[in-house]
């Protein structure tokens, strides 16, 4: 399914309102633009920060965007990267939005009309989708109750999969994160024209994006900018060259031509695509076409985001859903993992059998299925975040989705919590993944934590020490030690 979906600014918090929407105005250093007003919130939507990474720029390194004459309409969002929907059982919880176009390379802006004198808080927003779907268009991802609560609210689309994160001979490495680069340097270059503050950018993501925010923080240019990050179940390795090659390779041999920029850049987007979509047919987590990752180089990206991460000195927010792999695995594939399809899982991951013994203990009852399910979680995302946040000397700040979604039996899957921290439960993209009737309690209380992490790097509960302090957001939140804290120790 394609759609163009183009959300209001007046639709806030779930709640729509007929639009009184009206003109706004404003100057950058490439031109002028034309966006919306609505109530108190400015809109410009689809600005570009790079030139369409087509023709001769395609698998090359983004280029700042030329200026333009005239006023530029930034009404609409741009174009999306090339990408395939969803399918399957997760294209029933995932919608997908899909824009033709060439110019991809685009941000948003959501703003408070009313400027403050000082300079307002700035978030960036990278969206999420195992590198090769998602688009800063979703409806879910609407900045507008951002922007009502004083914050300068921004996202950003970047290359996915195949023309974003292949490993060719004559193309640089970690081409969507120089994207996200050249977007967050666009931030800090032209978002005091929106009213925000360049010295007090927050870059935010959720899986895909959380991994993107951890680079970014990795690499000294990007970590420059910023003052402080929030990483939403995001992994954070990054592995050697040769093992990020895997995907690019399997298209390469797939299509019989050499893992090469020019051979590359000679197969149309779709054909590229297409032989990605076969390739991974019937994939899984524990089997199947391996994925697109980030890949340690000199040049984009020297040093894995869970080793730096340690040394990045400023307030970082970061964790993960107590049941991520729910949104992976339907029910009826977690009944067919028996013990012993789970036992080789455990040893083709090298997952110590004391990890496995700590999770039947933390959950009493799970089938074999649920305990790989969580080790899963555990090894990818919530070891790795508990590493960082052991190791860090500066302010981190731990939490754990844990509410249960009625839905099928997600539970506090993964991705779950962005309505929450949006605060956007009524939205159709909300409700697929959490049901109707969600806690708006919850998600007050979560957005209200991010947007005071945002503005003073404190979301309001204590900072992750040998404590082990954890927000535990369920319907009525908590702080606590850190559940479960023998998985993650088991897996080091």
């Amino acid at each position: 399914m394609r759609q163009s979906i183009h959300t209001p600014a007046s639709q806030n918090r779930g709640d729509s309102m007929e639009s009184t929407s009206a003109t706004a105005t404003a100057e950058i250093s490439t031109g002028s633009l034309r966006g919306t007003r609505d109530g108190g919130i400015e809109r410009y939507l689809g600005i570009p920060y790079a030139e369409p990474p087509f023709g001769e720029r395609r698998f090359a390194a983004p280029e700042p965007v030329a200026a333009w004459t005239g006023v530029r309409d930034a009404v609409g969002f741009g174009a999306t990267a090339p990408q395939h929907p969803y399918r399957g059982d997760i294209a029933e919880l995932l919608s997908s939005t899909v824009i033709e176009g060439d110019d991809i390379l685009t941000v948003n802006v959501w703003s408070p009309a009313e400027r403050a004198a000082a300079g307002a808080p700035v978030v960036l927003w990278l969206h999420g989708g195992a590198l090769e779907r998602g688009a800063s268009a979703q409806p879910g991802y609407d900045g507008t109750t951002f922007a009502d609560d004083g914050v300068v609210f921004v996202s950003a689309n970047y290359r996915l999969g195949v023309e974003g994160f292949s490993v060719l001979e004559g193309a640089p490495l970690n081409l969507g994160l120089l994207d996200a680069a050249l977007a967050l340097e666009w931030v800090h270059c032209e978002i005091a024209a929106f009213g925000g503050d360049p010295a007090r950018i927050t870059i935010m993501g959720e899986s895909a994006g959380g991994a993107l925010v951890a680079a970014l923080l990795s690499r000294p240019a990007s970590r420059a900018l910023v003052a402080g990050a929030i990483i939403q179940s995001g992994p954070l390795d990054a592995v050697s060259p040769d093992k990020a090659r895997r995907a690019s390779d399997a298209i390469a041999k797939k299509l019989g031509i050499p893992a090469t920029r020019e051979a590359f850049a000679a197969v149309s987007p779709a054909d590229l695509l297409q032989a990605r979509a076969e390739l991974s047919a019937g994939s899984s987590p524990l089997k199947g076409a391996p994925g697109f990752t980030l890949a340690v180089d000199p040049d984009t990206l020297p040093v894995s985001p869970v080793d730096a991460l340690a040394d990045v000195d400023v307030p970082v927010l970061i964790g993960t859903n107590t049941d991520e792999y729910r949104l992976w695995f339907t029910p009826e594939s977690i009944g067919e993992i028996g013990r012993l399809k789970a036992g080789l899982a455990r040893r083709v991951m090298r997952i110590p059998a004391r990890a496995a013994t700590a999770v039947r203990d933390a959950f009493p009852g799970a089938s074999p299925g649920e305990v790989l399910g969580q080790l899963l979680t555990d090894r990818l995302l919530r070891a790795p975040a508990t590493r960082v946040a052991r190791e860090r000397r500066t302010s981190t700040f731990v939490y754990e989705f844990a509410w249960h979604s009625p839905v099928r039996d997600l539970r506090a899957a993964h991705a779950i919590e962005i309505a929450f921290v949006f605060d956007h439960l009524g939205g159709a993209d909300a409700v697929r993944l959490s049901g109707p009737d969600a806690p708006a309690s919850l998600a007050h209380a979560m957005h209200a934590a991010w947007v005071s992490f945002i503005t003073t790097g404190d979301p309001g509960w204590p900072a992750y020490d040998s404590d082990r302090t954890t927000r535990i957001w369920e319907e009525h939140p908590t702080d606590e030690p850190q559940r479960r804290s023998a998985v993650v120790d088991a897996l080091g």
